[in-house]
């Protein structure tokens, strides 16, 4: 049985450069972080595109990017916001291109207010896909164009069906699905939400990228699996059960010791 290869997300180049030799031990896919802040995209990018590429020259693993979320939901309805949401966004696509990443995270624009309107105002979720159609019209275009793929990460979603229920009306192959194992848990534990592994099996053949990190369920802890209460071994057998294994991507706060979780898994003989 060949195991998956798990990835890493990295906020920092010093953090990307310290785990190079994990990084070409094997294809791990690579998340880049470091370019959702808004001063970081109001600067020069080109330096800062150019140390990436040369961190990530020899790796064989697929190269993802975080999109920019800071500030903003892709649902707002305010048209002067959504313009600097647009751009912030589109700025994200042209880094994708620059550095050759296929792979853009956006945050879901769904609460836990959405999920209870939602159940009572049929027209409250119509309007809020709109809202997200409007806004992300000239990103879905321009990723189509480059041939990024755009995932759409739960953040406070309830509803494993909400965000899947926006990515299905766009209409495209360029957006999917991305899940967060330790927003899935903190919405189980303090919202009541279905357990990690059932949104797993919610997003089915869309889920693409999962981010990988352990919590207690109060908080969005970003701790190395193994450190908090997630369910791993039936989380991994949701994804097993998809069509294609997503990217599976190490997301912690310890980014010096982002392997640790990994080890962990591959202790569970999960991944590798």
């Amino acid at each position: 049985m060949t195991l998956p290869v798990l990835g890493g997300a990295f906020v920092t180049f010093e953090a990307l450069e310290s785990h190079r030799d994990w990084l070409l031990a094997a294809p791990r896919d690579v998340e880049l972080q470091m370019f959702i802040w808004p001063q970081m995209l109001d600067d020069d990018v080109a330096p800062h595109v150019a140390r990436a590429k040369a961190l990530l020259d020899g790796t064989t693993g697929r190269i993802g990017l975080h999109g920019p979320f800071l500030g903003f939901k892709i649902d707002c309805v305010d048209p002067a916001i959504a313009a600097v949401a647009q751009a912030r966004l589109l700025k994200g696509l042209e880094i994708c291109e620059a550095v050759g990443a296929t792979q853009m995270v956006v945050h879901s624009p769904v609460s836990t207010w959405d999920d209870s309107n939602h159940a009572v105002d049929p027209a409250h979720r119509r309007n809020q896909i709109d809202r997200t159609l409007y806004l992300m019209a000239p990103v879905v275009q321009r990723a189509e164009q480059s041939g990024v793929e755009l995932v759409i990460e739960n953040v406070e979603d309830k509803d494993p069906g909400a965000r899947l229920a926006i990515a299905e009306a766009f209409g495209t192959e360029a957006v999917q699905l991305s899940l967060d194992s330790g927003h899935a848990h903190y919405a189980h534990v303090m919202t009541h939400a279905p357990a990690v592994d059932v949104y797993v099996r919610a997003a089915g053949r869309m889920l693409r990228h999962v981010h990988l990190q352990d919590s207690d369920g109060y908080a969005d802890r970003h701790w190395h699996p193994g450190e908090g209460s997630l369910p791993w071994r039936a989380i991994f057998a949701a994804l097993k059960s998809l069509p294609a294994m997503p990217r599976l991507i190490i997301e912690v706060k310890d980014q010096k010791n982002v392997r640790r979780g990994a080890e962990h898994l591959a202790s569970l003989g999960l991944a590798i």
